[in-house]
């Protein structure tokens, strides 16, 4: 599940041109959205209109879905008021533009502002004309925690050693089903263990719901994922909130039901202790970072390997057929399409890897698609586009697949903006399996600390069993030396889940695409935030 909120909008315009000749205009402005099936403009909204004013801040006020995932396209357009006519063509054109709500939300300080394109056939002076669009998000209730906890005086699992516990945090839904929405990693060979803190949101703990009763289990880890139930209690948000409010550190006894069925005199299985619990009653959200003027930088990586085929086939992977996007172009524009409204430069780097670079006969694992290292940024997605094709027809195809190389570069980066005030978004287009898992992995746990999320797109019919691996959403990611991620960064798709999904719709499944491979970002993105304790600035 994607970002999903309301945000208000209040619209004013500067400038603009005049169409009275005894006077100045009257302006109004209307609001067009863009249909994801249609793709037609349909009319959503109009201000009122206000006299002689060449710089109205109008008082009608727009409520919109806003979606993290989903490029929503609006128009705005600057009219001159004619009477009562409820044709638009029927009144004067002072200027229009085109933008997305995702540009407008993510604006510094909820203020966005674009120049109106002005009738072509006018005559005048006043060229710069401008609209702003203040926004706001509304009803929101996302209060972030953070839950430091450890466990004491534990059961004994292991015939030769001690136990090796984790934690599992649950929630019960409405129909008393329980539901996983935290877990933490495992710690070897301890009857005492302490666990990173865990952070979120609250309303992933409970829902709409704040007297929802949560369950906390530990269990000791077994790798043939059997794992023996240590002890559990139940408790709920408000229970945890008013105990540690009271004395702080607060303990809760680990029950395990068998045990005490079974045995007399039973008291329990070890404690766990709520060291601190914290939540953030200033309901800081995902745009309020946005608005504080945090930027998302978007990086493309491309697999060059020989598996894809040469580009001259028609069953490559790489192929570029007239008026037909190959599948790797269908990932980037369905994903670079959305992430470049919250990059106002819109300048991006674009990778390869798998490659040999004439006249070297070396395998590259790390280049720049524009092969300028001054300068590797491309300009916008089209720039993206343009680099990729050029490089098509440079590089030889070879192998084998690292994804190493591409994550450590992108975390170089991460690692200089800790301060939360940029934030990086990795997306790697593949279409096989991992050469060099333990090196990626290794990879993606050390960059799990760091401001950076990373989006793997499989194309083709390949086995891409390693890269859902990579994607940790039921398991902690752990390295051969038992080091594990700090938070899940990594989101894997398969880009054959959504072709043929609507037939000849080409937009509905970049559409299908995009929201598939962003919905997690929001949550990512506001973990890092809350682990490492940072605020909108």
């Amino acid at each position: 599940m994607g970002l999903s909120t309301k945000v208000e909008l209040r619209l004013q315009a500067k400038n603009l041109i005049n169409r009275d000749s005894t006077s100045k205009s009257d302006p109004f402005c209307v609001i067009h959205r863009r249909q994801q099936q249609t793709h037609e403009y349909v009319e959503i909204g109009r201000t009122e209109h206000i006299l002689d004013n060449l710089n109205p801040k109008w008082e009608m006020k727009f409520t919109l879905d806003y979606q993290f995932e989903e490029r929503q396209e609006l128009k705005f357009t600057v009219y001159d008021w004619d009477g009562e006519k409820k044709n638009l063509a029927d009144h004067d054109y002072l200027g229009s533009a085109l933008v997305s709500l995702g540009e407008i939300v993510s604006a510094k300080y909820s203020k966005f502002e674009i120049p109106l394109e002005l009738p072509k056939k006018l005559t005048t002076k006043t060229t710069n004309s401008t609209l702003v669009v203040y926004s706001e998000e509304l009803g929101t209730s996302q209060e972030t925690f953070q839950l430091t906890v450890n466990g004491r005086g534990l059961d004994k699992k292991d015939f030769l050693g001690k136990s090796d516990p984790f934690l599992i945090v649950s929630k019960q839904t409405d129909d008393s089903e329980w539901t996983q929405v935290f877990l933490t990693e495992v710690i070897k060979k301890t009857l005492d263990p302490d666990w990173r803190p865990i952070a979120g949101q609250v309303t992933a703990l409970t829902g709409k719901n704040p007297t929802r009763k949560l369950l906390f289990q530990v269990y000791d880890h077994d790798k043939d994922e059997k794992h023996d139930l240590i002890g559990q209690f139940e408790t709920t948000l408000e229970e945890l909130k008013t105990r540690t409010k009271q004395s702080g550190t607060t303990s809760f006894p680990l029950i395990n039901p068998k045990k005490k069925e079974k045995k007399k005199g039973y008291e329990n299985s070890g404690t766990l202790n709520i060291v601190s619990f914290k939540v953030d009653e200033k309901n800081f959200t995902f745009v309020d970072y946005l608005q504080s003027g945090i930027q998302l930088h978007f990086t493309v990586a491309i697999d060059f390997t020989a598996s894809n085929k040469k580009p001259s086939d028609p069953n490559s992977l790489h192929c570029i057929l007239p008026n037909q996007d190959n599948q790797y172009i269908l990932a980037i524009k369905s994903v670079g399409n959305i992430i470049q409204d919250y990059d106002t430069d819109k300048f991006f780097p674009a990778l390869g890897f798998g490659a040999k670079i004439p006249p070297s006969t070396e395998v590259t694992h790390e280049f720049f698609l524009n092969f300028n290292p001054q300068n590797p940024f491309c300009n916008g997605v089209e720039g993206i586009l343009e680099a990729y094709q050029t490089a098509l027809k440079t590089v030889r195809l070879s192998g084998p697949t690292y994804f190493a190389p591409v994550i450590n570069h992108c975390a170089k980066f991460a690692n200089t903006y800790k301060d939360g005030s940029n934030y990086f978004v990795l997306l790697i287009i593949t279409d096989g399996m991992i050469c060099d898992l333990e090196a990626t992995k290794e990879a993606v746990i050390a960059a799990s600390s760091l401001p950076l999320s990373i989006i793997i797109v499989g194309v083709g019919e390949e086995d891409f069993s390693s890269m859902e691996f990579l994607d940790a959403d039921k398991r902690v990611l752990k390295s051969s030396t038992g080091i594990v991620a700090a938070r899940d960064i990594v989101q894997f798709v398969a880009l054959r889940d959504f072709l043929g999904k609507h037939g000849e719709n080409y937009e509905a499944t970049k559409e299908d695409l995009a929201k598939a491979v962003l919905a997690e970002i929001p949550n990512q993105f506001m973990e890092f935030m809350g682990t490492k304790q940072i605020t909108p600035l």
